[in-house]
């Protein structure tokens, strides 16, 4: 094959080379092996200019050690290398034995000074003649690194046409190298920008941001927080709207697995089928639609969290995959005899009443009580009425600034109807009555007109109402009737009282809720512990109680 020829086929090589691989080092060294299997190169570098450090560096080579590499380094303008970059002219030295500027950093070869005495060699062994091309890198309008390459010398022609090639490919690797640089670039500002998600994440999410001022929820966070740092599986129990997601996103990002994955899926949004897909992932032909293999969610939330929402609505055959998941952490892929083991700690939530629905045989048992290690109870909004002018501060805040708005004067009459309204879509009612409120705002006063229908209703229908004693006029008439009738109790009249309004109002808060004490200490707005204390105390009985009918009314 004649020079033409094998310059083309080596063109046509190094082409494919090119375009095969993003890593930068293994398309030099398999570019430089084609070279020297083809035109006899013993030895090539790719040096980059190092910004941080003001010095041109190895950054991949064919025919050098790791300590050689290491050793290839050159300030601007220093020795052949350097000065071709500080240049930007190719420089194309025939015997670099005779080149006094040759440096020979690396000292991969014998004959050269390397800023020293010249090597010594074996008494009557005559080195052949090195030569040495380096070629100057540039992207766009500046240099950005040096090609070299050496081989035995055999002629000036032949130099001519290595030199006219290594030129060509050069240009060819400028292009390569600008993609790279280019793709590092955004790899680094994608990892800053997710450490800076993160620590965002982490700072909007400490429990001390969640907005809470009523027992009630002061004693979720507590036990939140308690359980943050453990890996013990958490339950969720509230309605619909009162934050299981945002308490447990805390928990994560409070947690040791604060910097890996929270992996979130609703159990309710998907069929059985695709929701055992989406858990646990599926290989290729699985099923009809399955083209390729595909990860897991509990896969991808392996050393993190997973948020399961919903699962009081799980299909039976996965509760028994979900099961085995949370005691032996491991499962297989959908269609798969391949066992994938993972660390995964499970936050689940679920507006249903999870005792109910073991008792009705709609959910395991013992699977319940995999998911019941820590129960946490979220009241509704209803329970934790002294958090409602917090959080609609709060949210004033976040959609003026969205919305450009300055909504912040509020009526007394307003404030009341937004305290006194039941919620039944808990904060995230009340928070997108907030956003509609400012978006329909013109002014700085918020008035009755901007809130909801249902809302506005609730407020007419309340002032209309007039036949209806107030729960303020009931106590009045409680605390009157009492000083009347029980003056001989001197000393103890609070502790009567107290106690006997307590024992009625639990007992008929219990028949309310058919005895269920979870849903009775939501609906009273205390703490289920609480409940059972006041319960035993007060020696209550779920009997129908009518405070009317009491000697108190």
């Amino acid at each position: 094959m004649d020079r033409t020829a094998t310059e083309l086929d080596i063109l046509e090589q190094i082409g494919q080379i090119l375009g095969d691989s993003s890593d930068l080092g293994q398309i030099f060294q398999r570019a430089m092996i084609v070279l020297s299997d083809r035109l006899n190169i013993r030895r090539a570098s790719l040096l980059l200019w190092d910004d941080t450090h003001d010095e041109l560096r190895i950054v991949a080579s064919i025919g050098l050690t790791p300590d050689e590499m290491n050793r290839g380094r050159y300030a601007l303008g220093e020795g052949v290398t350097g000065q071709v970059f500080a240049s930007g002219q190719r420089q194309i030295i025939a015997d670099i034995a005779r080149h006094p500027e040759f440096l020979n950093r690396t000292g991969s070869r014998p004959q050269a000074d390397d800023d020293g005495p010249k090597a010594s060699m074996p008494p009557g062994i005559t080195a052949p003649p090195i030569s040495f091309i380096a070629v100057p890198v540039k992207d766009a309008n500046r240099y950005v690194g040096v090609i070299s390459v050496d081989k035995p010398f055999v002629d000036e022609m032949s130099l001519a046409a290595d030199t006219r090639l290594l030129t060509i490919i050069t240009g060819s690797f400028a292009q390569t190298i600008r993609v790279h640089n280019l793709v590092q670039t955004e790899k680094e500002m994608l990892l800053a920008e997710n450490e800076q998600l993160r620590e965002h994440l982490s700072r909007r999410y400490k429990f001390d941001n969640i907005i809470a001022n009523s027992s009630a929820m002061l004693d979720v966070l507590g036990t939140s927080a308690q359980v943050a740092d453990s890996r013990a599986t958490v339950l969720l129990l509230g309605e619909t709207g009162v934050g299981k997601e945002l308490v447990a996103r805390a928990i994560h990002y409070n947690s040791p697995r604060r910097d890996k994955p929270l992996i979130r899926i609703n159990c309710g949004a998907l069929s059985p089928q695709l929701l055992e897909s989406e858990l646990f992932g599926h290989v290729k032909g699985a099923f009809t639609g399955a083209i390729r293999d595909k990860i897991g969610r509990f896969e991808a939330a392996d050393q993190g969290t997973m948020f399961l929402d919903e699962i009081g609505t799980l299909d039976p055959q996965l509760q028994v995959k979900l099961l085995r998941v949370l005691q032996e952490r491991e499962f297989e892929r959908v269609g798969d005899h391949h066992t994938v083991k993972v660390d995964v700690r499970v936050v689940a939530a679920t507006n249903l009443d999870l005792e109910e629905q073991v008792r009705n045989g709609e959910f395991r048992e013992d699977l319940y009580y995999r998911f019941n290690v820590v129960t946490i109870h979220i009241p509704p909004l209803r329970s934790r009425r002294e958090d409602i002018p917090m959080l609609i501060d709060f949210f004033l805040d976040r959609y003026n600034r969205e919305n450009s708005r300055n909504l912040h004067k509020i009526s007394r009459d307003v404030l009341n109807t937004m305290r006194r309204y039941p919620w039944p879509g808990n904060v995230r009612e009340l928070e997108n009555a907030i956003e509609r409120a400012v978006v329909l705002s013109q002014g700085e006063q918020f008035t009755e007109e901007l809130l909801p229908l249902n809302i506005r209703m609730f407020a007419q229908q309340v002032r209309t109402n007039t036949a209806d004693e107030s729960i303020e006029a009931l106590a009045d008439k409680i605390a009157i009737q009492a000083i009347r009738h029980h003056h001989e109790d001197h000393g103890r009249i609070w502790d009567l009282v107290i106690n006997e309004v307590e024992r009625r109002l639990i007992a008929e808060g219990l028949n309310h809720n058919k005895g269920t004490k979870t849903r009775t200490a939501d609906f009273l707005g205390i703490n289920r512990n609480t409940l059972n204390k006041k319960v035993r105390e007060l020696r209550i009985e779920t009997l129908p109680v009518n405070l009317a009918r009491t000697g108190l009314s």
